[in-house]
């Protein structure tokens, strides 16, 4: 019988393996239709075995007993549980059919069996008909133990929505999160049942493990990653033989599974933990490395400007910069955090304005005209508007409690295993996924129509701050145009600068010997220029032309709405209209745009069909 192969695979020690493919190929062969349509021959077990309803109905009809077992006290409804027959479920269930009758060498229930082959249909008829998913097998595991070991996150998902606790210990101690950090190498359902609340800290009752012992035994990369780097499980539980996570990933230092960021948090805390030095607590020290994030760009431009501007040889300015670099370098180390990297660029582009800002006060205004300066002014003010829309608002973020996860989760069930497609449900927010949203991996959650994450603005790209973004990009190429022009006027009257007459080099030589400061900040301008006004110029290209995001353009090729489109956008009118579209504005009540709530937009027009990506096959077992 399938059921005492599963049952050992499920229980013994081994190395993870994704999706237990041992056992999946014990419990997933087909059984071979016969060639014809006479199922008159049939018992009642192998009818149902292979979904004859009618045959079903004759025999129960002409007096079979719905509940009466076999030499293995497996019923009807375990055979039709396993192989996912619902209408005969249904049938049996109506007939009276004892839902948690326990059958089979694991002493099993219907559930129980619909629950390893991953049949969510079966479940949630089950579920509805009275099951109930806490009972245990002979091996001591209830149904979400199944679900969890064998990665089906669905069914995970909707266990707990109906009330089972994602911490439930099965005879062994072991929680759900412990079984899939031990069986599961893919990230659900560890992500989920994480998001679910399930805890880090708990351990099984035979080892003292917890789940990031049974990862790091597994060598689980992308559990060890989940626990520690997303879930800041703890380094220092002991289990009965007195090893600590942290112990055991020293241990294997090195490894490539290990990963770099994870040898990276196990070398802090060991750093952490062997030293207690002034200069260890300093650096260890969460304000104090927040203020090197923020600060180090703007003292690195200015000394780095200073020393351009020093009255030394070249060489010396060389050494003097590799020394900069050499420092900023050590100072990463020390004090620089992962976990705050992402305010890195935002320091870098805050640091670049706002000894811009200075520059135009101190050399340029006192040589610009009035109406330069107030062009500046206005420009930058627009550009301050639209950074901090882009960068403090709501890029379009799909909010979410407890209770609405679980009604969604619910709701998706019941409606069929297609409902958690990636495309339609996200395993980490749990939320239903409205269409053209995203779930973003560095802010860590789901963001409507996205476009990308910017680390220039440290905030997502969405619905709701797109059109911001875009300004800012536009006041930003204006503004760094402004600035160069005002360093040439600049130039001119202060450095003696003829463009018509002098040559290249003479005038690099003016202009270093003049004033190397408005030189060295003139040189970022055209930087900044550069790079933003092509991102500008791209963005403008997908707004209009495409009538895409850019996550859409790079993976157009993972949407059914974009394949069966043939490649184009299903959103995209013409040029002009898309823009309208984008600003949502009417022109002066010229044109009417498509004003479209992306988040509660679930569906696309009528007019565009759209195929899922995945397609559900049913698995048929049979003795």
């Amino acid at each position: 019988m399938y059921q005492n192969a599963c049952g050992a695979a499920a229980a013994s020690a081994g190395v993870c393996v994704e999706g237990d493919r041992e056992c999946q190929s014990l419990i997933s062969k087909e059984p071979i239709i016969p060639a014809e349509h006479d199922y008159s021959g049939f018992d009642i077990v192998k009818a149902t075995q292979y979904g004859a309803f009618q045959r079903v109905k004759d025999l129960i009809d002409a007096g079979y007993n719905v509940n009466q077992r076999d030499s293995e006290t497996v019923t009807l409804l375990h055979w039709a549980a396993i192989n996912n027959r619902k209408e005969i479920m249904r049938f049996f269930i109506d007939n009276g059919s004892e839902v948690d009758a326990v059958g089979g060498e694991l002493d099993a229930t219907p559930l129980h069996w619909a629950t390893r082959q991953g049949h969510l249909d079966a479940v949630v008829l089950l579920m509805n008909a009275g099951a109930d998913p806490t009972l245990r097998d002979a091996e001591g595991c209830s149904c979400i133990h199944l679900a969890a070991q064998f990665g089906h996150t669905a069914l995970v998902a909707y266990f707990v929505a109906r009330g089972v606790s994602p911490d439930l210990q099965d005879k062994g101690g072991m929680t759900p999160l412990m079984w899939s950090c031990w069986k599961v190498c893919t990230l659900d359902p560890t992500r989920l049942l994480l998001t679910l609340g399930a805890s880090t800290k708990l351990t099984d009752s035979t080892q003292g493990n917890t789940a990031l012992h049974w990862a790091i035994l597994a060598r689980n990369t992308t559990a060890i990653s989940t626990l520690i780097l997303q879930s800041n499980a703890s380094l220092d539980i002991p289990n009965h033989r007195g090893d600590t996570p942290l112990s055991l990933l020293q241990n294997c230092s090195g490894s490539v599974w290990i990963g770099a960021k994870v040898g990276e948090r196990v070398r802090e805390a060991m750093s952490t933990k062997n030293s207690q030095s002034l200069l260890i607590r300093i650096s260890k020290d969460k304000r104090i490395k927040w203020w090197c994030m923020v600060g180090t760009p703007f003292i690195s431009f200015y000394v780095a400007g200073l020393i351009l501007g020093a009255n030394v040889l070249i060489l010396i300015k060389l050494f003097l910069l590799v020394c900069l670099y050499i420092i900023l370098h050590f100072m990463g180390q020390v004090f620089y955090d992962d976990r705050l990297m992402a305010l890195l660029p935002l320091s870098i582009y805050l640091a670049t304005k706002i000894w811009i800002y200075v520059t135009w006060v101190v050399y340029i205004m006192p040589h610009a005209s009035i109406f330069i300066t107030l062009v500046f002014l206005s420009s930058s003010g627009a550009l301050w508007y639209c950074f901090l829309k882009a960068w403090l608002g709501d890029p379009g973020v799909i909010s979410t409690n407890q209770d609405l996860q679980f009604r969604t989760i619910i709701e998706l069930a019941e409606r069929g295993p297609g409902g958690f497609e990636p495309s339609s449900f996200c395993s980490a927010c749990l939320v239903k996924r409205p269409i053209r949203s995203k779930h973003c991996s560095v802010c860590n959650r789901c963001v409507a129509r996205f476009d990308h994450h910017c680390p220039w603005v440290a905030n997502c790209i969405g619905a709701k701050n797109h059109k911001y973004f875009l300004g800012f990009l536009a006041c930003l190429v204006i503004m760094c145009s402004q600035m160069l022009y005002g360093t040439s006027q600049y130039w001119q009257s202060q450095c003696n600068v003829i463009p018509k007459s002098d040559g290249f080099f003479d005038i690099l030589m003016k202009i270093n010997h003049c004033d190397p400061w408005v030189a060295w900040v003139a040189a970022n301008s055209v930087l900044h220029l550069a790079w933003v006004f092509m991102l500008f110029i791209c963005q403008l290209y997908q707004i209009l032309c495409l009538g895409m995001t850019t996550n859409e353009r790079m993976n157009k090729g993972r949407y059914g709405h974009f394949i069966n489109n043939s490649g184009k956008s299903p959103f995209s009118r013409t040029p002009f209209l898309n823009f309208v579209d984008f600003l949502e504005c009417t022109c002066f009540g010229l044109v009417k745009p498509e004003v479209k709530d992306w988040m509660t937009s679930y569906d696309l027009d009528k007019s565009v069909e759209c195929q899922p990506l995945l397609r559900h096959k049913d698995n048929f077992q049979y003795v």
